[in-house]
């Protein structure tokens, strides 16, 4: 009886030491790991602090507001493009489009500091 004890206990030893060179492996893999990531985030330049976009009322708003500028501006656009046939017309609807968004964004929605 004994020596069966001796020779499962042995085999459980045996096992757990098995398992803690995989562990020790696996820890040293992970480490290395860490240390070549290290090397090269030290490289790249610093992030900045913040990732997600404002959420407050304001900043919805303002969103609102400019989506509303560009759905706008996509109009005016799709209409010229409909109304004249004359790629100089085309152009010139363009260029004042993006000449007046800044004057009427800032007079409509109050945007002047």
């Amino acid at each position: 009886m004994s020596k069966e004890r001796a020779r499962r206990r042995a085999e459980r030893e045996a096992e757990q030491a098995r398992q803690a060179v995989l562990q020790a492996e696996r820890e040293a893999k992970l480490a290395r790991r860490r240390r070549r990531i290290g090397r090269i985030t030290a490289l790249l330049p610093g992030r900045p602090v913040r990732i997600a976009s404002q959420g407050g009322i304001i900043a919805r708003r303002r969103r609102a507001q400019n989506g509303g500028v560009a759905v706008l501006f996509m109009i005016v656009q799709v209409i010229a493009w409909l109304l004249w046939s004359s790629w100089s017309a085309r152009f010139g609807v363009l260029v004042l489009s993006l000449l007046f968004v800044p004057l009427l964004v800032t007079l409509v929605f109050d945007r002047r500091s």
